[in-house]
């Protein structure tokens, strides 16, 4: 077997145990600390794509995450830390892209899959995993088997054929997880939006790896490239199921 698909294989069984330990433990404290740290090591890949070498940015990223644990709708720190941040950078006549956009990708993402899990709970993480895994795997198969059309000049391996062949599989396997709870159409509706989103979610870490010149965000993960790497299509499409839940269930 070739050494680099072993180290894949062996990566991809490490971090599903440690996903599966989580959902088992289902405990605040744990996922809190979990995703405080897979925000940490992502913001950290998302500063060097975005060029952003100001060490005071980390600090201020741990505060906000140390802040975000004892509050219930987390997702709101993120508009206040973008707004804190505008308002000094208008103030001292120092606008820097490149000190903003970390707060932006991945931290508000972040913020709201924690939201996701304080006010939902682990099933709608589950739930979450199930889609934006089957979205993956799905369009990698049948992207392989059926793939013609190409999809997006940002990402030339995906094709049309994969992408919806990924959203169909996702969204058949989605409904059915989540149709006990909130009914078919429900279910339904939540699940191709979050399958989508996911898919976009995908490309703009494509996107971002691109400018940057880069081909993984990191190495953390041998044979898998970085944390962004594992995250980007979650980080999309935790914001849509957390907003569609909460807007109308």
């Amino acid at each position: 077997m070739d050494e680099s698909l072993l180290r894949r294989i062996i990566t991809s069984f490490a971090l599903l145990a440690i996903v599966v330990l989580i959902v088992l433990v289902n405990s605040s404290f744990v996922m809190w600390f979990a995703l405080g740290l897979v925000f940490m090591i992502a913001f950290h890949e998302a500063c060097k794509l975005f060029g952003n070498d100001n060490g005071s940015s980390y600090a201020l990223a741990f505060f906000i995450w140390i802040i975000a644990g004892f509050m219930q709708k987390p997702e709101y720190l993120g508009a206040i830390t973008i707004l804190g941040l505008t308002a000094y950078m208008v103030h001292t006549k120092s606008w820097n892209k490149a000190l903003l956009m970390p707060f932006i990708y991945p931290t508000i993402p972040m913020l709201f899959l924690l939201t996701l899990f304080k006010n939902f709970g682990m099933p709608s993480i589950i739930w979450l995993i199930i889609i934006v895994a089957l979205t993956d795997v799905g369009a990698y198969i049948i992207g392989k088997s059926f793939g013609k059309s190409s999809f997006s000049p940002t990402s030339p391996n995906k094709t049309w054929e994969g992408v919806g062949g990924g959203i169909g599989v996702a969204t058949l396997a989605g409904t059915i997880f989540g149709m006990s709870a909130i009914g078919l159409m429900g279910a339904f509706c939540i699940s191709f939006l979050t399958s989508a989103s996911s898919v976009w979610g995908d490309l703009y870490e494509s996107f971002l790896k691109r400018e940057a010149g880069v081909k993984d965000s990191g190495t953390i993960f041998p044979g898998h490239g970085g944390m962004l790497d594992r995250i980007d299509g979650y980080l999309f499409a935790g914001v849509v199921m957390f907003t569609v839940l909460q807007s109308f269930f």
